[in-house]
Parts: structure tokens; sequence; C-alpha cells
């Protein structure tokens, strides 16, 4: 069984976790500049096996796309063509901005490391892929 790699898309950075092979397991993985990231996806599935994507979708409070909607779902069709035969999955992101500080805090991260933007992304792909596998593992 492959794992299962969740991305937490930013124009800027992006945040990825993925799934030990046995599919228990969410870890945080690495944050990637934006404009690498296909580049990275691809060496990494050339290392390990991924059997399917989680991306986090940026939803309003009414559950509508946000602006940033636009931009996640053009990076989901580059990673159809790139990984065609992989399922991709959306997954709402509501929150996991602020669910990732909450973790950061509460797991006792030193204040200098909160800020590190980079360790926001990568915990919220975390929760991202940790509430995907909670839905379809019941």
């Amino acid at each position: 069984m492959g794992r299962v790699l969740a991305i937490d898309y930013g124009k800027k950075r992006t945040g990825i976790a993925v799934t030990d092979p046995l599919r228990i397991i969410a870890t945080a993985l690495e944050t990637v500049a934006s404009d690498e990231l296909l580049k990275f996806l691809q060496a990494y599935a050339q290392k390990e096996t991924v059997d399917e994507f989680v991306v986090g979708m940026p939803m309003n409070l009414k559950g509508e796309d946000s602006e940033m909607a636009p931009f996640v779902r053009s990076f989901v069709e580059e990673l159809k063509k790139i990984f065609p035969s992989k399922p991709i999955h959306l997954v709402d992101e509501r929150f996991t901005s602020r669910m990732a500080q909450r973790a950061m805090i509460d797991g006792g991260m030193k204040k200098k490391d909160r800020r590190v933007k980079g360790n926001v992304d990568k915990i919220s792909a975390t929760i991202i892929l940790q509430d995907f596998l909670g839905r379809v593992n019941r």
C-alpha cells in the first residue's frame, strides 16, 4: 500500500505532509517553494510510493471558494497532468492555519520557531491529511 500525500498550497510556499505506508500516521514532511513544488513531488514519488494526493481547498466562511481557490485549482490541473492515474482529493482547509498555530503552542514550540511560516504550512498539511484519514478510515 502506498502513501497518501497532502498539500497545503500557497502562492509562495507549500506545506506537505505524508502518511506512513500503512496509512495510519500523518507526518509533516516539508515546506517547498511553490514554484518548485511539482519538481519536488516528482522526485518524492520516485523514492516513495504515493497512491493518492489530498489538496487543501481554501474556502470562505460560507463554504464557497476563497480568492486563493483559482490558484489551487490551477495547481491541481498541473498535478493531474503529471500524475494522471493518481486520485486527487480536495479537502476543505478552513481554519487549518489557526489549528496549526494552536498545535504549535500546545506542543510547546518556542515562539521563535512558531514565527517560521513554513512550520505553519507543514502542520496545516498534516491537519488536512489527518482530517482526510479520519473520514476515509471510519
